[in-house]
């Protein structure tokens, strides 16, 4: 009897470790409450010229994203924080927490620094920025919900994609609120 007891004890010792190093080293999806607390530290953000030359002198070639890191320095996470806010200018979706308008320099900028990092998920980024790149956006809804979902996203799945006159009221409704 008193074998069986330490053996459970032991082997419960043991799932609990597993289940810790699985919790703190995976990639695991946001709660509602980290989205939450997400969503009010990156209100919708349209990056500002001012802010697009608030790069480090001599970068050779400078973020477009009005951020410091380089081309070298992308990671997953970068990737899908630019795409995931860029696709919010054309997407349907009940909540958007961020934004970067499309520009091409934005796309050919991320593309050039596929080729100079190794990510996990490479193949997804590229085909979209290729297609975006090409002006083909009739996918866009699904890009959106390919990286959100890479990102562990629970609220904001993009429903469709927005017209023309959507997307022009959406961009000078960001506007506004710089």
């Amino acid at each position: 009897m008193y074998k069986k007891i330490v053996w459970s004890l032991i082997g419960f010792i043991v799932v609990l470790v597993g289940i810790f190093f699985i919790l703190v080293f995976t990639d695991s999806p946001k709660s509602p409450e980290e989205a939450h607390k997400d969503k009010k530290e990156t209100e919708v953000h349209a990056v500002t010229a001012a802010e697009e030359n608030d790069v480090e002198e001599g970068a050779e070639t400078p973020n477009p994203f009005g951020q410091k890191s380089t081309q070298e320095e992308l990671t997953d996470s970068d990737y899908r924080n630019y795409i995931h806010k860029m696709s919010h200018q054309k997407v349907k979706a009940d909540e958007k927490w961020g934004f970067y308008e499309i520009t091409p320099e934005r796309i050919d900028w991320l593309l050039q620094g596929l080729n100079q990092v190794n990510l996990k998920n490479e193949s997804v980024y590229r085909d979209i920025l290729e297609r975006w790149k090409d002006g083909d956006f009739s996918k866009v809804d699904q890009d959106h919900n390919a990286i959100w979902q890479l990102q562990g996203g629970t609220i904001g799945k993009a429903t469709g994609i927005l017209s023309p006159e959507e997307e022009e009221a959406f961009l000078q409704e960001t506007e506004e609120q710089q």
